[in-house]
């Protein structure tokens, strides 16, 4: 099929297109490089299904027209601001770019009938209040800019399923990490302790470290991605991934440095917008699409420490 990537040139947006080139799909990227690397495609610019990269913005109407020419059959779209305490400093950035870009990518895809994936994220939900964790029937709270720019962007999303029959998927991933994820900004937990250690310097935890997180390894999630626009099953849904199990930040840090004297906490810079507890319910993954994660924490944190020892020629 051919496929578009919005984002592609970002942590996940890569991963998924590294997954589609490898089923065989042709794939079209469309990223503005604010958050991604173009060194991140190296590796994967050089297959014969690689079509093209484009520099571009999803607000710009006249360039997503000319692009969504190519008569794409699924529009994976991950291109978003993603910074939590960005979005609260600046909501207008994140709302310009998570629901206005989102509406753009929307218009374009009804023209030209393109199935929609819109990656959204856990951090729309409250905290998990069951020992099974989140399901996507659970309330929803935006805690931040961030968040509320999401839903809002997902509602769009869903109306044009209900208004105009376009198939579109809604999918909210929880904690994702793993190679190509930068060591700062938000999300980039793992990273960032990983780095922190191999430069022999302490680790620091944003309040009392009590909060916990579903870490779910890149490949897993990118796959989760990828299925979900073959599945027309998933047309119409909301659809969570998540590796099923919970960890708190203070138990990941001794996973990652294994001495409590390096763990240094400090202040939280947002706590309005913290989630106690993101546990995720992934059944629905595994009813609907067949997915499961297939990579453990464990594994997944060596895989991840021996990508950056390679970046740092360690």
């Amino acid at each position: 099929m051919r496929m578009l990537v919005t984002g592609g040139a970002g942590f996940i947006g890569r991963w998924v297109v590294k997954q589609l080139l490898l089923d065989g799909h042709q794939v079209w990227v469309l990223d503005n490089l604010s958050n991604g690397r173009r060194s991140n495609l190296e590796d994967l610019e050089s297959h014969p299904n690689f079509q093209e990269f484009v520099e571009g913005d999803i607000k710009d109407q006249k360039a997503l027209e000319t692009l969504f020419r190519n008569k794409f059959d699924v529009c994976y779209h991950l291109a978003a601001s993603i910074n939590v305490q960005d979005s609260i400093d600046d909501p207008a950035t994140t709302f310009a770019n998570d629901t206005v870009g989102t509406f753009h990518i929307l218009e374009a895809a009804k023209k030209t009938r393109v199935k929609v994936v819109f990656m959204s994220t856990c951090m729309v939900y409250d905290r998990a209040q069951h020992p099974t964790g989140i399901a996507e029937t659970d309330i929803t709270k935006p805690a931040s800019p961030y968040a509320g720019a999401k839903l809002a962007a997902e509602n769009m999303v869903l109306s044009y399923y209900y208004a105009y029959g376009l198939p579109v998927v809604v999918i909210r991933p929880f904690n994702t990490y793993g190679p190509f994820q930068k060591t700062g900004g938000e999300g980039g937990v793992v990273a960032i302790f990983i780095t922190r250690k191999l430069a022999g310097e302490d680790l620091h935890i944003y309040g009392d470290g009590k909060q916990t997180r579903d870490l779910l390894y890149v490949e897993d999630c990118a796959n989760f991605v990828v299925q979900s626009g073959y599945s027309d099953k998933a047309n119409g849904e909301l659809i969570n991934a998540g590796l099923g199990q919970d960890v708190s930040v203070n138990e990941l840090a001794i996973l990652i440095v294994g001495d409590e004297s390096r763990i240094r906490h400090i202040a939280h810079i947002h706590p309005q917008s913290e989630i106690p507890k993101l546990l995720c319910s992934n059944a629905k993954a595994r009813n609907l699409l067949g997915w499961e994660p297939t990579v453990s924490l464990q594994e997944g944190l060596a895989k991840t420490e021996a990508w950056i020892r390679s970046t740092r020629n360690l």
